[in-house]
């Protein structure tokens, strides 16, 4: 798609005007967005002209102005073509998702990861979900193995709000707990050693969260799956940086571990990375 979309564009903006434009794209249900913090309104239409023209079911155009930032991980988003809304449906693994994404966090570049994840979930297990968004990772486990619970935190209330619902659309009332508050609160408060699994899919605070997901997990161990951000240059491995930032902290936290994968999960800037750590803790 991402192929086609520069080739219309190629009979359409100049070499320069084209150059403002990044070459990817998110499509969120029926809604695009698009990065180009320094382009043009004009080239902008251009743009989505050019999307909606490549995807057929894409309704609206949305452009991303600021970064994702703030405890809700949210980004200034303005309209660009088509109609004008930022709330949608998406469809991912066999589930549907009501989101706004102008209110909540939504990826759907994490896909193969929420897939991933779910395929590693054994029967009757206990999950907690530390930063569940609209309830993405939480249903798609539900759906796609046989936990007993997920335990499903996030701080924002419009996340909440939007994972009822999709708790509902989705038929998982008696599997999936949402919970609305910071997952360090709930954890301390309400989940102290029931998990078998904890799922960290905030790479911003992953880390500084880390010895809740411990305390989470019940006495015997289990599975924590860490997402966190790396730089790293040509001559520098990302994966062992990841890696040994979370042994420093596991050792420190004097607990018994095994770091058995991490992977990149995709690229988010020049030597920048998003990475995923599968831990042990025995």
């Amino acid at each position: 798609m991402r192929k086609r979309l520069r080739k219309n564009l190629s009979c359409i903006l100049s070499s320069g005007d084209a150059s403002k434009v990044y070459n990817s794209y998110d499509i969120i249900g029926d809604i695009a967005i698009i990065r180009m913090p320094c382009a043009s309104v004009g080239i902008a239409q251009s743009v989505a002209k050019a999307i909606m023209g490549v995807s057929k079911n894409v309704k609206t155009v949305l452009a991303q102005e600021s970064p994702v930032a703030g405890d809700f991980r949210l980004r200034r988003l303005t309209h660009v073509a088509g109609e004008n809304k930022t709330s949608t449906i998406h469809k991912e693994s066999s589930c549907v998702f009501s989101v706004d994404v102008a209110k909540c966090y939504f990826s759907p570049r994490l896909s193969h990861e929420r897939m991933r994840i779910a395929r590693m979930v054994k029967p009757n297990e206990t999950v907690v979900n530390m930063f569940a968004g609209v309830g993405c990772f939480s249903i798609i486990i539900v759906k796609h193995a046989n936990p007993v619970k997920v335990f499903s935190i996030d701080v924002n209330p419009a996340a909440i709000q939007y994972m009822k619902e999709n708790i509902r659309l989705n038929r998982v009332y008696d599997k999936v707990t949402p919970l609305l508050d910071d997952s360090k609160e709930i954890i301390s408060n309400r989940l102290q050693r029931v998990a078998d699994r904890v799922l960290m899919p905030l790479p911003e605070k992953a880390l500084e969260y880390l010895p809740f997901a411990i305390s989470a997990l019940k006495a015997s161990g289990g599975w924590i799956h860490y997402y966190g951000f790396e730089h790293a240059k040509k001559t520098e491995s990302p994966t062992e940086k990841v890696k040994l930032k979370v042994a420093g902290t596991l050792d420190a936290l004097g607990v018994n571990f095994e770091v058995l994968s991490v992977r990149v999960v995709r690229s988010t800037g020049p030597y920048w990375f998003q990475l995923a750590a599968d831990v042990h803790i025995t």
